[in-house]
């Protein structure tokens, strides 16, 4: 059906994007290694001529490194290559001569959700010049350990958090707007939205039976919980126990949204 056809294409895409991301690190290893070869021959030329080639400090030019401007120049191309391969997964971007700024566009499902902005420095080092990223998302451990070795790891990593916290946040949300008829007070849930308690009631032989839900989700990259616990109170029937124990189970498999739904 047409949910196939979308399936193909965008794994089509994917793969597309992989392939182009393998391609563009070729021929940015490759625009490296020119860089350094021109290096070299201009030392030999200065070298047969016996003329010390120096550098911009007033030092001799080390030949295993590029200048400063083709290490610039490499390292705006690296960017650009970065924005090609990200656009398929909502992370776009501005590249000027100074800095580059990112954009995570978020989303749940089918719902389009918020927009988290990031701008780098590109010289003398990268580093983080502005950001709209909240507070309790992780940015700046990400960074000490990914910023500089690993540019691509670090924004597919904020970009991961980010959706698995707006995906939390969104299934509270619309827990609370769609079944408030269900629920005994209002949800109970802490800023990154990966501790979750609520308490709700079934009805059964006539009467209602309050329960009470507790999720945690461990994973901050994911937007389903790594442990749901359900409970009833001591007198409850027996019943109510082994319904429990499958809303536990639910609330594991489900959106939180979808599992009261069921």
């Amino acid at each position: 059906g047409v949910l196939a056809q979308l399936a193909v294409l965008e794994g089509r895409a994917r793969r597309d994007a992989v392939e182009r991301e393998r391609r563009e690190r070729r021929e940015e290893r490759l625009a490296l290694l020119e860089c350094r070869a021109r290096e070299l021959r201009l030392r030999r030329e200065r070298l047969r001529q016996q003329e010390p080639r120096v550098g911009d400090a007033g030092t001799p030019s080390d030949p295993a490194h590029p200048a400063p401007r083709a290490i610039l120049e490499w390292r705006i191309r690296s960017l650009r290559a970065l924005l090609q391969v990200f656009h398929l997964t909502g992370i776009s971007g501005k590249l000027s001569k100074r800095s580059v700024c990112f954009t995570f566009s978020t989303a749940y499902e089918n719902s389009r959700l918020d927009s988290f902005h990031l701008e780098l420095l590109l010289r003398p080092q990268v580093r983080i010049q502005r950001h709209s990223i909240p507070a309790f998302i992780p940015l700046e451990p990400l960074s000490r350990e990914f910023l500089l070795t690993d540019l691509r790891r670090f924004l597919a990593l904020l970009s991961q958090h980010l959706n698995g916290y707006v995906g939390r946040r969104f299934q509270a949300e619309q827990l609370q707007e769609r079944f408030s008829h269900r629920l005994q007070g209002a949800p109970q849930r802490n800023s990154l939205c990966n501790l979750l308690t609520f308490s709700y009631s079934v009805t059964g032989n006539s009467r209602s039976f309050p329960l009470r839900a507790r999720l945690l989700y461990r994973d901050p990259l994911r937007s389903l919980p790594t442990e749901a616990t359900v409970s009833c109170s001591p007198d409850a029937p027996a019943a109510l126990a082994a319904t429990a124990a499958e809303h536990s189970e639910l609330f594991r498999r489900l959106a939180l949204h979808k599992a009261f739904q069921t």
